[in-house]
């Protein structure tokens, strides 16, 4: 995969420069050739393609800087005003008295207290319930079924 270079401007414009030499060469070549063959002399366009000579980078003082970005600010203050609709006025907000602060500082501690508490009790119920489950399998367990007498003297083998 080719590798694209970065290229210094001074590098470009002076292999531009370069480009344009070697074009106006040809050119005068060109028109020799055409000159010798008909007597005909080609318009010289190499002076009309010349490079003007780089016109010098303009610089804007502070203060006009300063005078567009007020102006600016202005404009953009102007549309955002344009645009912008009354608003509704916002309800007060509202606050929450010490008395008020005070009853549900007590309700979260008498919460947080019966938790620590149930957290730190033995739990029996489990062990019931346990016990319970036992008992309920046992239950529903099919009963064991006798063998009767019968078949079990048929099966065994007679002792001789």
């Amino acid at each position: 995969m080719p590798q694209t270079h970065k290229h210094d401007p001074d590098i470009l414009n002076a292999a531009l420069i370069g480009l344009q030499h070697t074009f106006a060469s040809i050119e005068q070549r060109i028109a020799d050739l055409r000159s010798r063959l008909g007597g005909q002399t080609a318009p010289r366009k190499a002076a009309a393609a010349a490079p003007a000579p780089a016109a010098k980078k303009r610089t804007m003082s502070a203060s006009a800087r300063r005078r567009i970005a007020l102006a600016q600010k202005k404009r953009w203050a102007a549309y955002n005003a344009a645009k912008a609709k009354p608003a509704a006025p916002k309800p007060q907000k509202r606050t929450l008295s010490a008395e008020g602060r005070a009853r549900i500082v007590a309700a979260t501690k008498k919460r947080w207290a019966a938790f620590h508490k149930a957290q730190q009790a033995p739990k029996p119920a489990a062990k019931r319930v346990a016990k319970k489950a036992v008992k309920t399998v046992a239950k529903q367990a099919p009963e064991p079924v006798a063998v009767p007498a019968v078949a079990v003297a048929a099966t065994a083998p007679a002792a001789e």
